[in-house]
């Protein structure tokens, strides 16, 4: 998913700065893709320099620290986005975790640690569902699009949960063989 679309979209509800952006994406589409400052920053310049946003500093009034950057969409940007929205998406689903990429090759280590890696994986996506549903709970009455994305959300981790509870148990067998 391109990032610089998805700050466009976001910047159709209200305007943001760049920490609100990381955490509506992190909370809203965490079950699609992580993502850090490094590449939020980045785009916001990048979509500034298009003119598809604009940027204003804001003073923190009563905290220390540096002014805010205000970013809002331009109507070009509106525009650039629709032309987006209306496209046909990429044709390939596309699942990138680097935990799954480490997984596939666990045969040639150790399956002890193995296991431990996935439990520690249980437990983060345990912790993960939980924030989904309540999020999930918050969206209820939002844009279907929105909900149904959380809702999505939810599933997937409730089947990867699944899954690496399946697959834990069966390593924890490999080992008695």
């Amino acid at each position: 998913m391109s990032l610089k679309y998805s700050i466009l979209g976001l910047l159709h509800y209200r305007d943001m700065h760049g920490y609100q952006l990381k955490k509506t994406i992190e909370n809203h589409f965490g079950h699609m893709w992580s993502i850090n400052y490094g590449q939020i920053y980045p785009n916001l310049k990048k979509l500034k320099d298009e003119d598809l946003v604009t940027m204003i500093e804001e003073e923190n009034q009563g905290e220390k620290g540096p002014s805010r950057k205000m970013y809002a969409i331009t109507d070009k940007g509106r525009r650039v986005f629709l032309e987006w929205l209306g496209s046909l998406p990429e044709r390939n689903m596309l699942l990138r975790d680097p935990f799954l990429m480490r997984f596939v090759f666990f045969g040639f280590g150790e399956r002890a640690r193995s296991i431990e890696i996935v439990e520690d994986q249980i437990s983060l996506y345990n912790s993960q569902l939980k924030k989904r549903r309540e999020n999930l709970e918050h969206l209820q009455h939002h844009d279907v699009y929105v909900r149904l994305m959380a809702e999505l959300g939810v599933r997937m981790n409730e089947m990867f949960l699944e899954w690496l509870e399946r697959s834990c148990k069966e390593i924890q067998a490999s080992l008695k063989e």
